[in-house]
């Protein structure tokens, strides 16, 4: 299984700020993902830009920490000094997938994300006395694994019996009822059980269980020797099927 990588784009805000962002950048490396951020791979002398973009293409998700100096930074188009550089401005962004940046808010009393992102669905992280839960649906978004999956959807209960008894073509059931509504109106109350396989062209083995999945959907009904009959629901199923 391949790792997931993401790349933490914030703003220089605050001493507690940026401890925040490794803190939360060691929790998602802790969770099976590859979090990058500048705190951990620059050094002095190091080409900010480049980093940037680099990650920014090779990442499978963008988190972008939106603190309400870094949307003000975000929509101005604008910079900084020293690493406050590496904010992200929505010239940049637009050269890659929007699909794969995830808001995250850290403010207090407001959801405000940068106008290039006002129609995304956010994280919120506010609220420190909420954080288990709200790291726990980032890290769920990263990996494709949601508390909630999409059922299935079942077989509709109202449906007709030509809607819900298989009827495809070579099907070994239709092979079988065949056999069956032929001897049916040749005369024969019953279909001996031994002629099958010769009949059938297929082995012992498999008519029986050919024979226990008709009996299960009411198309056939086994006397004292084992023979079949057919029922009421079997001539039905003939009928839809132009057997005769």
């Amino acid at each position: 299984m391949s790792i997931p990588k993401v790349f933490i784009s914030y703003s220089h805000d605050s001493l507690n700020h940026k401890k925040w962002v490794i803190d939360l950048a060691t929790r998602l490396r802790n969770s099976g993902i590859d979090a990058i951020i500048d705190q951990w791979e620059l050094k002095p002398g190091d080409d900010l830009p480049h980093f940037m973009e680099t990650h920014l293409s090779t990442s499978d998700y963008v988190l972008m920490v939106c603190t309400t100096r870094y949307v003000e930074k975000a929509n101005s188009g604008k910079g900084g000094v020293g690493y406050e550089k590496m904010i992200v401005t929505s010239e940049l962004i637009s050269h890659i997938d929007s699909n794969k940046v995830i808001p995250l808010i850290r403010q207090t009393g407001t959801h405000e994300v940068p106008t290039f992102l006002k129609t995304k669905l956010f994280v919120d992280f506010s609220l420190d006395e909420q954080f288990e839960y709200s790291l726990d649906e980032l890290v769920r978004t990263i990996h494709h694994s949601p508390i909630f999956v999409k059922p299935e959807i079942g077989n509709n209960p109202f449906a007709q019996l030509k809607d819900t008894i298989p009827d495809k073509s070579g099907d070994a059931i239709k092979k079988l009822m065949k056999v069956v509504v032929d001897g049916y109106e040749s005369g024969d109350d019953y279909t001996a059980r031994d002629s099958l396989p010769e009949e059938m062209e297929t082995s012992r083995i498999m008519v029986d269980y050919i024979i226990e999945q008709a009996v299960e959907q009411g198309l056939i009904e086994l006397d004292r020797s084992e023979d079949l009959i057919l029922t009421r629901k079997g001539k039905f199923y003939a009928m839809d099927n132009k057997m005769i």
